[in-house]
């Protein structure tokens, strides 16, 4: 019987079964290869949507780029429920594949994304009737919060399909579909590059205009993401599906904490970045601060988003192989994916360092304090860039093979475990050098944290 876009039961059980001869027969190195390209390309243009509005908005005010990177704290939030959902139920589809489980796999898959897209509809409500208080909450200054409310209004109605469209992202690309999950994403990023200089310029909405240009590109990428669903060979997703029960939540629960850790973490650092960077500033300069560090953190996420394709190219190969029971193919992946990570963070980490005050300065070359923090802040982190790619490709290798609490660990490192205490300790002593050094500094502790976990599964045959 057809489906609703023309795939019959017969096509998805071929291509299934093709998709699984490739994932756990292909030689590892060009299988991760395969996965990686088109996940890195998503990554990237995720990345986009923030270095896009950065962009656009740096070239209004040093106050508007600032108001957009206290934003940064909710989209994080966006991305930790997204991703929670995304990598529990993606994760468990995807050992569930190599296993030939299909019907659990289906089940799954629509009670991740409709839960998913619920969370989305409740966070939003909540935060259109407390939308300065969140503002304020997130680091605002008072000369900001104008600017940071107008940037959430649109993100805020925009959430539910947000937080969705990441975990139908994660859904394809961890049942060997990173394809088509690049499609989805890239058609919302370009869209996005268009209205934004439409809606900031063409209509002179400033922020607003880069907020709503955002909402749509990211319900049209939802769009594309949910008709690829729908291919052949693919997880249909169907509310039929949906089963919220206690035993779906718990595999949730245990496939995405690690994801969801992470991301609360990065939401309360971002929050306590801008925060500490205000008070430890020189008087005058705390919206160049705030600024600043918002230019690097998305100039960093976009090179990070490199090497988190590389790593979710590798976690559908992990998945299945675990699933089906070929520990050796799943040691071997993990080493070279960690071998290439690490090649490629030192690549960027020496063409950042040497070029730093050219790439805060396509931002925002109108303000020299902002430049000259922003180079700073840019220098110390890629000291220990080249770090991460260690701690970030062990990290998902456990949490794709459900070891869930040496997951959610390493995931708590970078931006919770040692980047808190970090910035509450250094400024103490060296003011605010301390606060430009704190990323660098948690890198290096996290990298420390991981590397016995790394060398373990590299020794195991």
């Amino acid at each position: 019987m057809k489906h609703i876009f023309g795939s019959t039961r017969e096509e998805d059980e071929q291509q299934r079964h093709e998709r699984f001869v490739m994932m756990t027969e292909s030689p590892v190195r060009q299988l991760v290869m395969k996965m990686a390209v088109p996940t890195i390309i998503s990554m990237m243009v995720t990345a986009l949507y923030n270095i896009i509005d950065a962009f656009f908005v740096g070239h209004i005010s040093t106050e508007a780029t600032a108001g957009v990177g206290v934003s940064f704290a909710y989209m994080t939030f966006i991305n930790a429920i997204g991703f929670f959902f995304g990598h529990g139920s993606g994760n468990y589809i995807s050992t569930a594949l190599g296993a030939k489980k299909y019907g659990d796999a289906e089940k799954m898959a629509a009670t991740g994304f409709f839960s998913s897209m619920g969370m989305g509809t409740i966070a939003a409500v909540v935060g259109m009737f407390f939308l300065s208080p969140l503002s304020r909450m997130m680091g605002a200054t008072p000369d900001i919060v104008p600017y940071s409310n107008d940037y959430l209004t649109f993100i805020l109605i925009g959430t539910p399909f947000m937080m969705s469209s990441l975990t139908l992202n994660n859904q394809l690309r961890l049942q060997g579909n990173a394809r088509y999950a690049m499609v989805g994403i890239s058609t919302g990023a370009v869209l996005n590059i268009f209205l934004d200089a439409l809606l900031i310029y063409g209509f002179d909405m400033g922020v607003m205009g880069a907020s709503l240009a955002t909402c749509i590109s990211q319900m049209v990428g939802w769009f594309v993401l949910l008709l690829g669903t729908e291919k052949s060979g693919n997880v249909h997703i169907r509310f039929r599906n949906f089963t919220p029960t206690l035993r779906s939540y718990i595999d949730i629960f245990n496939g995405g904490l690690p994801s969801l850790c992470r991301h609360v973490f990065v939401c309360i650092s971002t929050i306590m970045l801008n925060r500490y960077a205000a008070f430890y500033a020189a008087p005058g300069t705390e919206a160049s601060a705030i600024a600043a560090f918002a230019i690097v953190s998305r100039v960093m996420m976009f090179a990070f988003s490199i090497i988190l394709g590389i790593g979710q190219g590798f976690q559908p190969v992990c998945g299945f192989n675990h699933g089906a029971g070929l520990h050796e193919r799943v040691r071997k992946s993990f080493i070279f994916t960690t071998q290439l990570a690490t090649i490629i963070l030192i690549v960027i980490s020496i063409a950042f360092a040497i070029f730093a005050p050219d790439i805060v300065s396509l931002f925002r070359s109108e303000d020299a304090e902002l430049v000259r923090i922003g180079s700073r802040v840019l220098r110390w982190q890629c000291l220990s860039f080249p770090l991460i790619g260690v701690s970030t490709v062990t990290n998902m290798m456990y949490q794709t093979t459900r070891k869930t609490l040496v997951a959610t660990l390493l995931s708590m490192g970078r931006q919770g475990i040692f980047f808190i205490p970090t910035i509450m300790i250094l400024p103490l002593f060296i003011g605010f050098q301390g606060v430009e050094m704190t990323q660098a500094v948690a890198d290096a502790l996290t990298f420390l944290l991981a590397l016995p976990f790394a060398i373990k599964e590299m020794r195991c045959s």
